[in-house]
């Protein structure tokens, strides 16, 4: 088995990024979603609201993102240079994050046409990991993602889920940091701990899908009920439809490239 793809998503819910190798930190992967838009009440927007979101292309430079659609874009430091924080709300969470000037977050408002400001995750931020599934109790960290550090699909599982389908989807539609060639459909569902490259992840739980797979993540416009309709036949389980599997490292500090054998330590 093979790792096939790495996905990066800087701003949560903007488009995705694929790169050739990407540093494992405890929260995530390297700048994977450690930027995020708030409404006014500081509470998180995704693609679920507004999904004009995913046509937001987002590149990756030395020291900044630049957010770019339709012919027009801006460029986004790392480092904002404030020191001013506020609360945000993701989910159950409530976390101390960095606030971007107005020139950035008028943009993104006449970009996605609604009201909304990006924040930065900092270093002194932790969000904890649901402690249910953690591995390190009380220690595991996880970013502006959902709910864990990192999200792992198979091919197989895709080519199984499009054999059902009229219309094919691609595997962006599912957002996954890690990609895996050379398995069975869904065989990611029977692991416990696997190795990818010389990097040790724990596979903790199973990914419940929301609406987001419905949106086309070139264009950013929901295309109807599919695949979810579909998934809801034979990846239900107590009313949550099921499709990836979400890990969380071993440890930290370690880099992974697209091309690294992933091998299966633990088998639940």
């Amino acid at each position: 088995m093979k790792l096939s793809e790495i996905n990066l998503y800087p701003i949560k819910s903007l488009k995705g990024i694929a790169v050739s190798e990407a540093a494992v930190e405890d929260r995530g992967l390297r700048f994977d979603r450690r930027w995020m838009l708030v409404d006014e009440k500081r509470q998180f927007i995704t693609q679920r609201e507004c999904p004009a979101m995913a046509a937001v292309m987002i590149t990756l430079g030395d020291d900044h993102l630049r957010a770019s659609v339709d012919g027009r874009s801006i460029d986004v430091p790392f480092d904002n240079g404030s020191n001013k924080t506020a609360t945000v709300q993701i989910w159950s969470s409530s976390v101390k994050a960095k606030d971007y000037d107005e020139e950035i977050n008028d943009w993104f408002s006449q970009t996605l046409g609604i009201s909304c400001s990006l924040v930065s995750m900092p270093e002194t931020t932790r969000r904890e990991v649901n402690p249910l599934y953690a591995v390190r109790k009380f220690k595991d960290t996880v970013s502006f993602a959902d709910g864990y550090p990192f999200m792992l699909i198979g091919e197989a599982s895709l080519d199984d889920l499009n054999s059902r389908l009229e219309t094919p989807i691609p595997m962006n539609r599912f957002r996954p940091n890690f990609v895996v060639a050379g398995t069975e459909a869904f065989a990611e569902d029977t692991w416990k701990k696997i190795r990818i490259g010389d990097m040790v992840f724990h596979v903790v739980k199973p990914c419940e899908r929301c609406v987001i797979p419905t949106i086309d993540q070139a264009s950013g416009i929901k295309t109807g009920k599919e695949p979810l309709a579909t998934l809801s036949n034979y990846r239900n389980t107590n009313g949550k439809v099921l499709f990836g599997q979400n890990l969380i490292a071993d440890r930290s500090g370690g880099v992974i490239k697209r091309g690294d054998t992933v091998e299966v330590i633990e088998v639940s």
